[in-house]
């Protein structure tokens, strides 16, 4: 520790003496700093005095990621490589309430399995992100040192123990309503809008509780969009008078006082601190983003690496130098050489590919970059043959892992319905399999024998609701990544969230969020996978649901017609039946086809166990 604090002592004293450049100038001339909550001279002090925590949290409100995120997060990623501890806080609370900031009308309410699918796949990509960009910045002349430290905290780590009485009593109480009642999003509103809820009145409040729990671990400094620029300010005087009056963080501050007397001498602020970055806006000054319907999403099953390497190539040349400073670790002389080229014959673009491939490389990786370009490169190339590019087409296709949609015993769920993040199985290829079936199913594997190699390597993983060992912190509430070592046939009983989801990982980043639906409705949406013979597993589904073997477990059930299932509005990101005639027709073929067979008794409608339809439950 002491060889720690003598080499911080010397970087303050490098930057003092104008040899090393403050985090603060760095941001500024990286274009990402906007506003501060405080003043500039107290930020610079601080973070040149101390090391302190910073941290830039997310709500988990869509599928994935998009463009607009990563102002922020490449303010926390330069403060990382430049030694301060830096955590990707996760809504996985505060997701289902939204923040009200800069809308109208209040967001559609999210189901628990739209939200819990939400937060495993965020949560990946954040811990994917965070690994990429340090080697990222690694190839950019950045060197791991022993002070980069990252987290990836879950905000449902402290909501899932806390009461209401004691927010209210630890911070409610100090937190006036007449600031609240001013901010512009409230009164915005109450004038102009459909009015606002108390959960999303109380949002700031929340976001506040968040920083105070961080606040108290060293986290003193908050990243924000510059939408959050009114969160951010009050949560810092929230934080700052909740502090006053905590008994065990004065105590605390005492103690400092008296091991390190000159924490009183260096006039460096104790309290908390925020800033934020720019909006990334289209020409017309519109927010990039989900609520505006114009996001570019991370998730390549969304937006694949070429159509994002396309939307950074159709850049303006206004805005292209800005955009290499925000979202490149390329030093400032290099963005300017390439500028310098770039204006010698602006036709070329050479400054809009440098973009291109620098951000796919950060966000997905270096092959992913270069595959990315090469497509662009023949796909514009005026002596590429059609037979040429049918072979890169295919070599480039057989990348790509198996699933479903691609295996010759199991086709084909919709890849652009169902992409290769969410999916649905039936319950019969889940309920009762042995581990490798499902992942085979799943599309892990090309077969099961291929899936039980990959569980003896430990190569496969199941989100359980216990944190593992050795798991800082789950991908959802109170979830965490546990190795599937056996085969676990009765895995549903201890690994379904919320009695329908689940969610299987092969390897460090590819996940699967698998929503389980009756056997019949599977066969009306014509759908299949590896392992299902829907004929059979339909009466089985059926006899079940006439004969439980547990009347208890009866009363748990609802019945629903599969017509009121074609009639259930589709929730965002999981794709319905499709329209009543539709469905209709199919689930006529499947009842006709099985009072064919004798398999259903000609006056009996066939109905379909359901454990509840995303949104049915969770309507506010």
């Amino acid at each position: 520790m002491k060889a720690a604090e003598a080499d911080w002592q010397k970087r303050r004293k490098d930057i003092k003496n104008g040899l090393k450049k403050s985090v603060v100038d760095v941001l500024e001339e990286r274009g990402l700093l906007h506003q501060i909550v405080g003043t500039r001279e107290d930020l610079k002090k601080l973070l040149d005095s101390r090391r302190v925590g910073v941290y830039c949290g997310v709500d988990p409100t869509a599928p994935s990621l998009h463009v607009g995120h990563m102002i922020p997060f490449m303010a926390l990623s330069w403060m990382y490589v430049h030694g301060y501890s830096v955590t990707f806080l996760l809504g996985g609370a505060t997701g289902r309430i939204g923040d009200p900031e800069g809308r109208l009308s209040a967001r559609p309410t999210m189901g628990k399995l739209e939200h819990s699918a939400n937060v495993a796949i965020m949560h990946t990509q954040l811990k994917r992100f965070g690994e990429l960009m340090e080697r990222y910045a690694g190839r950019r002349g950045w060197t791991h040192e022993w002070a980069w430290r990252r987290s990836l905290v879950n905000n449902s780590r402290w909501y899932e123990k806390l009461t209401w009485r004691e927010m209210l009593i630890t911070m409610g109480r100090y937190v006036r309503i007449g600031p609240m009642l001013g901010r512009d999003s409230v009164k915005n509103r109450l004038e102009h809008g459909d009015g606002m809820s108390f959960a999303e009145f109380a949002y700031p409040l929340m976001q506040g509780w968040d920083w105070w729990q961080m606040f108290k671990t060293g986290t003193q400094v908050q990243i924000g969009g510059a939408d959050q620029f009114g969160n951010i300010l009050q949560g810092a005087e929230a934080v700052k008078l909740t502090a006053k009056k905590d008994v065990p963080w004065m105590e605390k501050m005492d103690k400092l006082f008296k091991e390190e007397p000159e924490r009183n001498q260096d006039d460096v602020t104790e309290w908390p601190m925020g800033f934020t970055t720019p909006l990334l806006t289209t020409t017309s000054g519109e927010k990039f983003g989900k609520s505006a319907g114009n996001a570019v999403w991370l998730n390549e099953d969304m937006t694949s690496h070429f159509d994002l390497y396309q939307f950074w190539l159709r850049t303006a040349d206004a805005d292209v130098e800005k955009y290499l400073k925000m979202f490149t670790f390329l030093p400032i002389p290099e963005i300017e050489a390439v500028m310098v080229e770039h204006r010698q014959n602006e036709s070329k673009r050479v400054a809009q590919h440098k973009l291109a491939k620098e951000f796919v490389e950060l966000i997905h990786g270096l092959e992913a970059s270069q595959v990315a370009e090469s497509q662009h490169r023949n796909l514009f190339n005026k002596n590429m043959t059609m037979a040429q590019l049918v072979e890169q087409s295919e070599q480039r296709q057989a990348k790509i892992e198996p699933h479903p949609s691609v295996s010759t015993n199991g086709p084909p769920q919709d890849i652009e319905k169902y992409g290769r993040t969410k999916m649905v199985l039936p319950r019969s290829a889940v309920i009762g399999r042995p581990m490798s079936n499902v992942l085979w199913s799943a599309g892990f594997a090309q077969s099961k024998s291929e899936a039980q190699r990959l569980i003896n390597a430990k190569g496969a993983y199941i989100a359980g609701r216990k944190e593992a060992k050795g798991e800082e912190t789950g991908p959802g509430d109170s979830l965490a990544y546990v190795p599937i070592t056996s085969p676990l046939y009765d895995a549903w009983k201890h690994f379904v969230i919320d009695e329908r989801l689940f969610v299987l990982r092969s390897g460090k980043w590819r996940i699967k969020v698998i929503e389980i639906i009756p056997d019949a409705e599977f066969i009306a949406r014509g759908l299949k996978c590896p392992g299902f013979d829907g004929t059979a597993a339909a009466l089985k589904d059926e006899q079940a649901h006439l004969s439980p073997a547990n009347p208890k477990d009866d009363q748990r059930r609802r019945s629903t017609d599969l017509t009121s299932i074609e009639r259930t509005p589709d929730q965002e990101g999981w794709t319905g039946v499709g329209s009543p005639g539709t469905g209709g027709r199919k689930r006529q073929k499947v009842e006709q086809f099985l009072r064919d067979t004798g398999k259903l008794p000609v006056r009996l409608k066939l109905r379909s166990r359901r454990w509840g339809s995303p949104g049915e439950d969770d309507r506010a």
